[in-house]
């Protein structure tokens, strides 16, 4: 049965968007399951827990599976969506508007209900993604935010206290003084330890982010998937696993460039302590900023609407 379109409104059947439910959350045990067993043996690893650790969406959300706004889902299927939350179902009035005969059961994402409660949120998502597709993408960090987080580790406590420094800590400390260290993302910044923060060029913080945020970091380009699914129900979960995917290669190459050893995890390392290993860095760096700001004027385009409602509502 084929996909139809009512007015503003696209109209799935149940084996269609059943499908398409089963098709993402395939896509999601990939990532998740692994993390699932790791979690339950009471073991850690480095690359592949990060996002379901460091970001706030768990696995259980992730799975499920959302149209977006603008989608009704119809079938006796739909019915679980009342419970859901920011989803309504339709009443005759709805049904009819949407083409659909009296009694059909069908489910929709509360537009309403959602700008009520997350139209903070929608705005600023929107200035940070706007601002940030608007400026030149920098690319002389080098992945140095990760040396600077360990920096004379030996007078602070070791971050990922399991893993070794590839060059020891005195080989380390040396490579963070031998960089300029120019991080513009407050949320890598945030994590340097004491010493190493005057060292940094520029001054991160909370209160200067949505100004400071650039598409060539690494940090900034993750991001984009915390921006998605902060932004659920109303995004569809493709946009927001694109966003995930391109997130964990991301942090994957970070990873790589950091001042651990991770052979024995499978990760060989981008040695930017190096002339090739700086070129490789910014090779990937460059790949990696093309994708996110497809990616980010996908989201502006998704969210366009809901900020259009945001500033007619005053």
């Amino acid at each position: 049965m084929q996909t139809l379109k009512r007015g503003p409104q696209t109209v799935l059947p149940a084996d269609t968007w059943q499908h398409l439910e089963a098709a993402h959350q395939a896509r999601v045990r990939r990532y998740a399951d692994p993390y699932l067993a790791r979690r339950s043996a009471g073991k850690k690893h480095p690359v592949e827990d990060f996002l379901f650790t460091y970001y706030t969406q768990k696995p259980g959300q992730l799975q499920r599976w959302h149209p977006g706004t603008g989608v009704v889902l119809t079938g006796p299927e739909a019915a679980a969506r009342a419970g859901w939350k920011y989803y309504r179902m339709l009443d005759d009035g709805d049904l009819a508007a949407a083409g659909l005969p009296p009694g059909t059961t069908a489910a929709t994402v509360d537009r309403a209900a959602f700008l009520a409660e997350r139209k903070d949120a929608v705005q600023f998502a929107g200035i940070i993604l706007h601002g940030t597709a608007l400026r030149p993408a920098q690319f002389g960090c080098f992945g140095l935010h990760e040396w600077a987080m360990v920096y004379r580790q030996d007078k602070f406590e070791l971050r990922h206290e399991y893993l070794q420094l590839r060059l020891g800590a005195a080989g380390t400390d040396q490579v963070v003084e031998d960089n300029r260290i120019r991080c513009s993302h407050f949320d890598a910044f945030r994590f340097y330890t004491p010493d190493a923060i005057p060292l940094n060029e520029l001054v991160p913080s909370r209160d200067n982010q949505r100004s400071m945020e650039q598409p060539g970091c690494l940090h900034a380009n993750m991001d984009l998937y915390k921006w998605a699914y902060k932004l659920a129900p109303a995004l569809p979960s493709d946009l927001v696993m694109d966003c995930f995917e391109l997130s964990w290669r991301v942090r994957a190459m970070d990873m790589q460039a950091s001042p651990y050893d991770l052979e024995e995890w499978g990760y060989p390392p981008i040695p930017i302590e190096t002339p090739a290993g700086k070129a490789e860095y910014v090779e990937y760096q460059r790949a990696f900023s093309a994708e996110a700001q497809e990616l980010r004027g996908r989201l502006l385009d998704a969210l366009a609407p809901l900020m259009d409602e945001v500033r007619n509502s005053g």
